[in-house]
């Protein structure tokens, strides 16, 4: 691999501009042409929206000799959205990095767009506490080369979408959680990217600002962007054209939330108590039990599993398969 630059800095999303450059990285037209059936990913909805895709395609990133993620494949067509789901230290905020260029990679290759053509959203906060709102804008849109009429009304037409025009002269360390997440939101949007990169946006956020948050998104891929966002909340992942689920760095499943579903190995029971055998986990007041050959359960009954039955039982069966492994292997 040939390193065609270091990543750069800058606003971004208020306070990072992703780079554009690092080894196997093509910003632009680059040498290497996945197919729809790149390695690891499913596209699903992608195939039939036309445009170049951006994404990651077997991607290690390593930090002072410790593998942080390897074999991790993604891709977002214009106008999609593409949700990459994990628990903490997943590895999904390093995937984001890599892809927005911000971390370089130790293999594979990562299609992104040029950088001002990127939108960065991270997990940290993403707004100037001591600006105000239209000052947040107007320094990400004078990053971006926006000033005048146009920055008016870009900056115009956000505020209305994300209701923060009467909080416009507000500083931005007096808004509430929501609407800071809001901002950094409009600030990313601001110019108009084609890949829109949103590190666990709603993390935290209550129901409501959660459904705002997720309309502008819906505006930014009505526009064509193309949008990854990392999140912990399976409900949000199942709004997704197609999704990666990552387990310790390393891809667990992959898919369209409908994928997803129908490869859900064995059967998923619902109990009252917890049942005497299988591995169960706790869904509200009652117990979900796994049957991996989809036997009956003593006290359990068949339930129609959702996303999240589907995401717990590949981490289940992930454990099984690695377990069985290290037994051969000592043997």
């Amino acid at each position: 691999m040939t390193a065609t630059g270091a990543p750069g800095t800058g606003p971004g999303h208020g306070r990072h501009q992703p780079g554009a450059g690092a080894p196997g990285v093509e910003p632009g037209h680059g040498r290497h042409q996945p197919g729809a059936g790149a390695p690891g990913v499913e596209p699903g909805r992608a195939q039939r929206r036309p445009g170049r895709s951006f994404g990651v395609w077997d991607l290690v990133v390593a930090y002072r000799g410790r593998t942080a993620v390897a074999g991790v494949t993604l891709q977002a067509a214009p106008g999609e959205v593409v949700g990459l789901v994990g628990g903490d230290g997943a590895g999904k905020t390093t995937v984001l990095r890599a892809l927005a260029g911000a971390v370089r990679p130790a293999a594979g290759t990562v299609r992104r767009p040029p950088a001002r053509r990127i939108g960065y959203v991270s997990a940290g906060p993403g707004v100037y506490r001591d600006l105000t709102v239209d000052e947040n804008l107007a320094f990400a849109g004078a990053a971006y080369g926006l000033r005048g009429s146009a920055l008016g009304e870009r900056a115009r037409r956000l505020l209305d979408r994300t209701g923060l025009a009467d909080a416009r002269g507000r500083l931005g360390g007096q808004l509430s959680g929501g609407m800071r997440q809001k901002l950094a939101l409009a600030m990313a949007m601001l110019h108009e990217p084609e890949l829109l990169v949103l590190d666990e946006p709603t993390t935290g956020l209550d129901p409501v600002s959660r459904a705002e948050l997720w309309r502008l998104v819906a505006h930014a891929t009505a526009a064509g962007a193309a949008v990854v966002v990392a999140t912990t909340y399976l409900d949000e992942a199942e709004r997704t054209g197609s999704l990666l689920v990552l387990d310790r760095g390393r891809p667990l499943v992959a898919g369209t939330p409908e994928a997803v579903l129908a490869g859900m190995p064995g059967a998923v029971l619902d109990a009252p108590a917890r049942p005497s055998r299988g591995t169960a986990w706790r869904r509200g007041a009652r117990w979900r039990v796994w049957s991996p050959d989809g036997s009956a359960i003593a006290g359990a009954s068949p339930a129609a599993h959702d996303l999240e039955d589907a995401v717990i039982v590949a981490a289940l069966a992930a454990r099984e398969r690695a377990a069985r492994e290290g037994k051969g292997a000592a043997a």
